[in-house]
């Protein structure tokens, strides 16, 4: 039996296609929207739209961004000679709030998962390679995570960059094995990355 009418249940069940957000929580959210007043639900759906219309990859390291090129790829203040390979761009932006790292990124918006039908060609390694070819980069730093898929990961890039001369180290493990990026503390980051090994 339906406890509510239409229009509210395609909202509690629209906020449960997110991620994250079980039914209770759904149904708070949309009896939260309901309550707002008009002009902040117009300003929050056109937000969303206008995301979702205007952010793209960014033309060399491919995070997200709202422009051609992302503020880290187009300051002049980096270290244009390292990259750090990041699986997301939320792993990026784990690694940003440290303040330790003053190299570009490369996001390559997954990892290797045989078991899910992800391979090579279906992240952004290709790119990743031609980067190489073009830009004048000295090491490559490679913070996939310490789960199964980011270190077959990490052994794959490795593989692939150690032929050209190039410098490939690997964060030190103080990312615990199984963690996510995103989920890990500022010091916990920076201690891996100080402790960086090569590959």
């Amino acid at each position: 039996m339906d406890y509510y009418s239409k229009e509210i249940n395609q909202l509690i069940e629209e906020f449960t296609r997110l991620p994250g957000i079980g039914a209770k929580t759904a149904q708070r959210l949309a009896f939260h929207v309901i309550h707002m007043p008009k002009e902040e639900v117009e300003q929050f759906a056109n937000t969303m739209i206008s995301a979702r219309r205007n952010v793209r990859y960014c033309k060399s390291c491919f995070t997200l961004t709202d422009q051609e090129y992302c503020p880290i790829c187009r300051s002049d203040n980096r270290d244009k000679h390292t990259i750090m390979v990041v699986e997301s761009t939320r792993d990026l932006a784990a690694y940003e709030k440290t303040g330790k790292y003053n190299g570009l990124y490369h996001v390559l918006h997954g990892a290797i998962s045989p078991m899910l039908g992800i391979g090579p060609a279906d992240i952004r390694i290709r790119e990743l390679l031609v980067r190489l070819q073009q830009e004048d980069i000295k090491e490559v730093i490679i913070a996939t995570n310490s789960s199964l898929e980011g270190e077959a990961t990490a052994m794959y890039i490795s593989r692939l960059i150690k032929p050209s001369g190039i410098k490939v180290s690997r964060i030190a493990s103080g990312v615990p094995v199984g963690g996510d990026l995103e989920y890990i503390d500022e010091v916990t980051l920076s201690r891996a990355l100080d402790g960086r090994v090569e590959l």
